[in-house]
């Protein structure tokens, strides 16, 4: 099987795991928010290891291995980065959203309205997060693809819980708020095509590719994730998740290297 379908199947996966995570919300309607602070440090913990493990450093590899130099291999990166979070900013502009503890980015009062805003903000970080895993597919290494589509996976799960709760909070029912759980997740194969598409076509470009991927990561991460975890009062539990999320991701990569 070519790196084609693969890449898009495995970000295809990694987005149902939205909707596998949604799933307790048949038996948790109330969660506190110290345990929504673990969840999302959790995700951001694996998403944080993913950018440094599965992304940065074969990115770098991949330079080397092209015959440039370490410096200019940093720098790739370096530019990378700095593009791949400069056009996710970008976006973040154009989209108004809401962080399930944060607040609004943009204006809305009504608070159904914000609901839906909190989960465009999951939509709109999904595609980077797909795009993740078909760069990964796309640069030939099997072991990494692996490992980044079972770390972002577990990164959807409670994402998946939270959108679903929100949901249900506002009265809607389950069954829709597991749909909208899942279409939020089916975002994340289209990065996926996209990613595994472009390094695909030209091989050249997969270290570009690839630190632009970690710095669309790296905005999602630091923008929206980590502060979500980090309100006054669950800093710590917060804190936990996020190690405890960068350990597994830790673990998965260099397991499966």
């Amino acid at each position: 099987m070519s790196l084609f379908p693969i890449g898009l199947i495995a970000s295809g996966l990694a987005g149902i795991a939205t909707f596998i995570g949604a799933l307790p919300v048949l038996a948790i309607r109330n969660p506190s928010s110290r345990v929504i602070a673990a969840m999302t440090g959790f995700g951001g913990g694996i998403m944080l290891a993913a950018t440094a493990f599965s992304l940065i450093i074969p990115g770098t590899e991949a330079a080397i291995s092209q015959g440039y130099a370490k410096p200019f291999a940093a720098l790739i990166m370096v530019v990378g980065i700095v593009v791949g979070a400069w056009c996710i900013e970008l976006v973040h502009g154009l989209f108004p959203h809401e962080h399930f503890l944060k607040g609004v980015d943009g204006n809305c009062d009504n608070k159904r309205s914000r609901i839906w805003l909190f989960i465009t903000a999951i939509t709109l970080h999904n595609f980077p997060e797909g795009m993740a895993v078909g760069v990964s597919f796309g640069s030939g290494n099997l072991n990494d693809g692996i490992s980044t589509a079972l770390g972002i996976g577990l990164q959807n799960m409670p994402e998946g819980l939270v959108v679903a709760l929100s949901l249900v909070a506002q009265n809607y029912r389950v069954g829709y708020a597991l749909w909208i759980s899942l279409l939020t997740g089916l975002v994340e194969p289209i990065g996926g095509l996209f990613g595994v598409g472009v390094v695909t076509v030209a091989q050249g470009i997969l270290p570009w590719a690839m630190g632009f991927a970690a710095g669309a990561m790296l905005f999602v991460i630091c923008d929206e994730i980590l502060p979500e975890s980090q309100k006054a009062g669950i800093e710590r539990d917060g804190t936990i998740g996020t190690i405890l999320g960068f350990i597994v991701m830790m673990f998965l990569d260099i397991a499966l290297s």
